[in-house]
């Protein structure tokens, strides 16, 4: 089992950057890890995983090029850098930790950060 807990996050204007991070506890090193984001009124959608080594990314569509997910296992930490921010990016941000092979349905990443607000204006 892996407990999450999320720092970063806040108000920027468009084409800003920020940095989320996501520390874990323990077996961090065995889960693949995502970054999944919800905003108001809207289901929770998936946004980049990672896969144990770090070697593999996947990304939807809309954040490629802006956003890069990276992990450092001997920190037990995973990281979403976001640049390029754009309005419609507003969102709460979680990170998740699964077991299961590539997968962007939330329904199968049972381990949660306690989600942080990213906001930015036009």
């Amino acid at each position: 089992q892996v407990q999450l807990v999320q720092s970063g996050g806040g108000l920027v204007q468009a084409g800003g950057s920020l940095r989320l991070s996501c520390a874990g506890s323990g077996f961090f090193s065995s889960y693949r890890m995502g970054w999944f984001r919800q905003a108001p009124g809207k289901e929770r959608e998936f946004v980049a995983h990672i896969s144990l080594s770090g070697a593999s990314t996947y990304y939807v569509d809309s954040v490629k090029g802006r956003f890069t997910i990276s992990r450092d296992n001997a920190k037990n930490t995973v990281y979403l850098q976001m640049n390029s921010l754009k309005p419609e990016d507003t969102a709460v941000y979680y990170c998740a930790g699964t077991s299961r092979t590539i997968t962007t349905q939330p329904r199968e990443w049972p381990y949660w950060g306690q989600g942080t607000q990213v906001t930015v204006s036009s």
